[in-house]
């Protein structure tokens, strides 16, 4: 079904940067604008989803160019479903940037790039095209490296170079691979090369190019052994732009391999080994990671690694249930750690550190925050029958019945590690008193009223969508048991964009 409304949640973002633009030096009228446009791209998001939800997957062709010929862009189940959570991620960060950030900051255009790369994750989704995708792509890492630079700190450049490197090599891939499919089947519409794939003979060549788009999009996922640009950089940027690293960026990696390995290639035996090989890989070492880090902020960024292991090898098991586990996985993860980089940006307002062994009595001197911030620590570890728990059931189901024992023993390790390092943390700086030769930088006390109420609700409106996965988890099951029939089963998606074929 043909509809143009597909891309509004595209040009709102864009409308919303140049808007923006414009007033350049006007930082109020930017928050406005900012805040509004997310809003305004959050309700476009709600509207799109559910007339796919209701209607089926939509298309439109851009300029009119039936596909295969021109750019197409879908809106199935899947893509759908990432606009609106990318859309609720996005209000929620807009708003604390309105507080959270300082005007010089503002000042070097922080809010017309964020709503650029809020632009490119949306394009990226509902793209049909595998090129477009790569433009996209693009798009995401250009706004992105400006947002890590923001400020010109050492620490800052540091990571962005690391940042950058890693997402060119990525790039490098992506775009090759690119070139081998055009060059072997002659399309780049992904309905239209679902079908070609399979008649080319040389299916040696199609490994090799699959194995191209796997190291791209491995390196923007930030899998073993390519994952160490992640907590080099992360860390770096202010809390706002983290926030959207954390929560958004290396998901469009996960995305963008469930997209392409479930309508254009074929997961071997070979390849779904490799898969699972980097997913436990990814969890010990992110797990490892995460175990002796004392920086708030360098401790979720390994946690950020090692979850990334939990849906990559749901990805390897490719089954209607492991994909349930990863889809769902993926809507948890993206909600919980927009919102954890959100609260470490909170704990530096209350404390002026990330540094857990010079921060302590949050919950003594503000208890309201504090279980806030403790219902979304719980729903990280996945605590029952909270968001982080449902995804694990269908992942250690399927990974018993494949007698996949290892990624089985990985997964309990990855979920023991988050307990640890949470509960650890949680006793190092909400338990515990201020070391006395400490001497606290409380920046939060002073605000204004509204400032607070704005710091804190971001953090708040995520904790609601993460409540309201986990207790109205039989809904969202319905939700990914469509999905990832649709992942499945790709017919619906190749005559949606090519019609029926004969």
């Amino acid at each position: 079904m043909i509809d143009n409304h597909i891309l509004a949640p595209v040009f709102i973002h864009l409308f919303s940067a140049i808007l923006q633009l414009v007033a350049w030096r006007k930082t109020v009228t930017q928050r406005f604008i900012s805040v509004g446009g997310s809003f305004l791209g959050l309700m476009l998001a709600i509207r799109l989803f559910t007339k796919v939800y209701n209607n089926g997957i939509l298309t439109m062709n851009a300029a009119n160019w039936e596909a295969p010929f021109g750019i197409v862009f879908v809106a199935d189940l899947l893509s759908v479903t990432l606009v609106l959570l990318t859309s609720i991620a996005g209000f929620a960060v807009s708003i604390f940037s309105s507080t959270g950030l300082n005007r010089q900051r503002m000042l070097y255009g922080y809010f017309p790039i964020f709503h650029f790369l809020l632009m490119g994750l949306n394009g990226a989704f509902l793209t049909g095209d595998i090129f477009n995708l790569y433009v996209w792509f693009e798009v995401i890492i250009i706004s992105s490296f400006v947002l890590m630079t923001l400020g010109g700190r050492k620490a800052q450049l540091e990571g962005a170079v690391k940042y950058m490197a890693m997402n060119i090599l990525a790039s490098t891939f992506f775009l090759t691979g690119i070139g081998i499919l055009y060059g072997i089947t002659g399309t780049l519409n992904m309905a239209d090369l679902s079908i070609k794939i399979t008649q080319v003979q040389n299916q040696y060549l199609v490994g090799i190019t699959a194995c191209f788009f796997l190291i791209g999009f491995g390196i923007k996922s930030a899998v073993f052994p390519l994952y160490y640009w992640l907590p080099s950089s992360y860390h770096t940027p202010p809390s706002a732009v983290a926030a959207t690293f954390g929560g958004l960026l290396t998901k469009v990696g996960i995305y963008a391999i469930i997209r392409v390995f479930s309508l254009i290639f074929v997961l071997d035996t070979f390849t779904q080994n490799l898969l699972m090989g980097m997913a436990i890989f990814t969890i010990i070492t992110g797990a490892l990671g995460a175990l002796i880090k004392t920086n708030i902020r360098r401790l979720f960024s390994y946690l950020i690694v090692c979850h990334i292991g939990f849906m990559i090898g749901g990805i390897a098991m490719f089954t209607k249930i492991a994909l349930m586990g990863t889809i769902l996985y993926l809507i948890h993860d993206i909600v919980v750690k927009t919102n954890m980089f959100l609260i470490a940006g909170v704990i530096r307002q209350l404390r002026g550190s990330m540094d857990m062994n010079k921060l302590g009595g949050i919950y003594k001197e503000y208890p309201k925050i504090s279980l806030l911030i403790a219902l979304v620590l719980f729903s990280l570890v996945g605590i029952p029958p909270l968001s982080g728990f449902w995804p694990k059931i269908y992942l250690f189901q399927e990974a018993f019945t494949q007698q996949q024992y290892v990624f089985v023993a990985a997964l309990i390790i990855g979920s023991f590690v988050t307990m640890y390092v949470i509960a650890k943390m949680w006793s190092e700086v909400f338990w515990k008193d201020v070391p006395k030769d400490v001497e606290v930088e409380n920046k939060f006390e002073p605000l204004p009223l509204i400032r607070k109420i704005l710091l804190i609700l971001p953090v708040g409106i995520l904790a609601i969508v993460t409540l309201y996965i986990g207790l109205n988890a039989e809904t969202i099951v319905q939700l990914v048991d469509k999905i990832s029939d649709q992942l499945i089963n790709t017919q619906p998606y190749v005559e949606a964009v090519l019609g029926k074929q004969n």
